[in-house]
């Protein structure tokens, strides 16, 4: 077999000796040789003037080639693998790049010494990978008693996932090896978590990871909250860019772009929905967000689209950015605008995360406060209420046929329908149905057709209605607070067009298409929310079919936490081929939302970016040609699989290799 010359160092280096790559890590200093360390090394940054103040105190400090000529000067060893991507290096390495990632075991993979010398030069903030639940396993040198009944009490809550450098909320595509309820029976392993994590605090830092990943052909995710439904911030031996201490945000009373002239918020990339929605109240402005307080806004949030309460007035997350920095696959760190790396602009507004670069910051639009109002209720049927079935489907169906007329309004209905069980019954709980700029006279106004809908049929029910000057005020008090880390659930999503209220016949069939899927034992949260961008909204990599919704609805089912093999395989394969089937079946040509997506769903690309996918894969293959970038469902992922795997659902606990 034929090596070229970067391989054959790689190889030569990595069946050294211990001892002799150990005494490798030395520097020369004044014509001396002395031990490489953090005392002796900087961290391998350069601070840059910003006498416009552009940039956040993280992205000042930056890798450079003239940083990198120094280390080479220094006689650092091992520099090289972190060197910038050069125009001649997928022909140089394209049988590098055109095989399996370097796992852990490989020959390939980075020895201890050389993990030492990443450490020095990011300036200690690599982390070894030890998985959030090996506090409460006796049987290894982490346990814990008091932090093991810590993360026990606080499981759910998504604040215990953010602050653990690579947990997710989602532990079944990690492959649920070190969950703490099982300390006790098991054993922990790493499973799908990654071999190791960089706790970014600066540019330099995202650079040099990128740079390593890609001269040694590792797999690399980015993992900010953890908050993801798909497995795409995690992954078997992974090194994983942590962004979440990325927490700068910054308040412009005028910021000016060719579409955009307006107060913004400049976003650093570990921001979650609950610092940016407190920000907007403390500078009087309204910002567009999601509604669960732990999602990181600038990472997977916008990059998939990002629906908000109050899409139906202002558009998706995605049509308030103004500008995007980001570190691209070859290691550089880059602005893109409407002005700059136009295709990376389009891109990333909309053409899903982990897959053009690591975004450290984006500056988005914010909009003048305002007030909200709106109304929240819980109806109860079946045994024990006085509610028969006959009559909540009759109330259900007769507030399904006003969609389009309530998202013409900007409204925004989020509500959860849920099987009560075995006994029958269903719990339809509105948390809540808010209109913004709307005062409570004219929402109530709007409401008391269907409410008097209602009492005709006999329905009792209880509205609460409420008036609040701001958002952050509606927000904590009207939103339910989510509950995360379910290992034995699984969702899936599809926009219902507007089309599909047009006429008699096709709106009859999807109201019975949605109802026979709850029959059937799915949950359904369902949004009246229409995303179209307002005029003037630079064109972006929105899924188009976000443009004509006036449904957004996520279903799914779970299985008994010890159900063998067989029955998790009919629950996941009934989410993706009969309930996804059918929702399909009655809204064709329109998608789901990559957020909150099946990631089983068969035709993702159509799915989940519609026209725009044929786009999306040219820039992805221009601005990543050596594949640095992958998560399930992502532009280009098809090329790409995971090992080990059952055909009805992909987990996270295999090697990534080439199709």
């Amino acid at each position: 077999m034929a090596f070229s010359s970067f391989a054959r160092a790689l190889l030569l280096a990595s069946a050294l000796p211990l001892a002799t790559l150990v005494g490798a890590q030395t520097v020369t200093q004044n014509g001396e040789l002395i031990p490489a360390d953090e005392t002796t090394v900087a961290p391998a940054a350069q601070l840059l003037e910003d006498p416009a103040s552009v940039l956040s105190e993280a992205e000042r400090f930056q890798l450079t080639d003239a940083v990198l000529a120094n280390l080479t000067e220094l006689e650092l060893s091992n520099v090289s693998l972190f060197n910038f991507a050069s125009s001649d290096e997928v022909v140089a390495k394209r049988s590098i790049f055109n095989r399996c990632k370097t796992s852990p075991g490989d020959l390939l993979w980075p020895s201890k010494p050389i993990w030492t010398v990443f450490n020095i030069l990011t300036g200690g903030a690599l982390i070894e990978t030890v998985p959030i639940g090996a506090v409460c396993y006796k049987n290894n040198k982490h346990y814990n008693a008091a932090k093991c009944a810590n993360i026990l009490a606080h499981w759910t809550e998504s604040a215990t996932h953010a602050g653990d450098p690579t947990s997710v909320m989602s532990p079944l595509y990690q492959g649920e090896t070190c969950m703490p309820q099982a300390g006790n029976t098991s054993t922990c392993e790493l499973g799908g978590f990654p071999s190791y994590s960089v706790k970014a605090t600066t540019v330099s830092q995202i650079q040099l990871a990128v740079n390593f990943a890609r001269n040694l052909n590792l797999r690399l995710v980015v993992h900010n909250t953890g908050h993801d439904f798909l497995g795409k911030s995690t992954g078997a031996g992974a090194l994983s860019i942590w962004t979440h201490n990325l927490k700068s945000i910054s308040f412009i009373k005028s910021y000016s772009s060719p579409s955009y002239k307006g107060p913004a918020f400049k976003l650093g990339a570990g921001i979650q929905v609950l610092d940016l929605y407190e920000a907007a109240k403390k500078y009087g402005v309204t910002a567009v967000g999601g509604e669960c307080k732990g999602v990181g806004v600038t990472g997977g949030y916008i990059a998939g689209g990002g629906h908000s309460p109050i899409s139906s007035k202002y558009g998706m997350g995605a049509d308030q950015v103004l500008s995007i920095d980001v570190v691209t696959p070859d290691g550089r760190f880059v602005t893109a605008d409407e002005k700059n790396n136009k295709d990376l602009f389009w891109a990333i507004r909309g053409g899903g995360g982990g897959t053009f670069g690591v975004v450290t910051s984006m500056t988005v639009k914010v909009h003048p406060k305002m007030n909200f109002s709106g109304v929240t209720f819980t109806i109860l049927s079946g045994p024990g209420t006085n509610v028969p079935d006959n009559i909540f489907w009759a109330a259900l169906e007769a507030y399904w046929r006003k969609f389009p007329g309530y998202a013409a309004k900007g409204t925004y209905g989020y509500s959860s329908i849920f099987p009560l069980g075995p006994a029958g019954g269903y719990m339809w709980s509105m948390l809540p149905w808010l209109v913004p700029q709307m005062s409570l006279v004219d929402f109530k106004a709007m409401v008391t057709p269907l409410f008097d809908e209602w009492t005709a049929l006999g329905l009792q029910f209880e509205p609460v209605f409420f008036e609040h000057d701001n958002f952050y005020d509606t927000w904590t008090s009207h939103f339910p607070v989510e509950g995360v880390a379910n290992s034995n659930l699984r969702t899936a999503s599809r926009l219902f067009p507007i089309k599909n209220w047009a006429d008699e016949v096709t709106l009859n069939k999807t109201i019975s298409t949605i109802r026979s899927v709850i029959e059937d034992g799915s949950a359904f949260i369902q949004y009246n929310i229409n995303g179209a961008a307002p005029a003037g909204t630079p064109d972006n990599a929105v899924n188009p079919a976000w443009r004509d919704a006036t449904l957004y609805g996520i279903f799914g089912g779970g299985w008994a936490p010890d159900a063998p093999l067989e029955d998790i395989a009919f629950a996941n394969k009934r989410i993706t081929n009969d309930w996804g089937a059918r929702f399909r079946a009655i809204t064709p040509g329109s998608g789901g939302y990559l957020n909150e997506g099946d990631v089983m769903e068969p035709n993702f690309g159509q799915a989940f970016f519609g026209s725009n996918y044929d786009r999306l894969k040219r820039i992805k293959k221009a601005t990543d040609p050596w594949n640095v970038f992958w998560a399930p469902t992502a532009v280009g992922s098809e090329d790409w699989y995971i090992t080990g795997q059952e055909d009805w659902l992909t987990l996270q606990t295999g090697r990534l290799c080439p199709k």
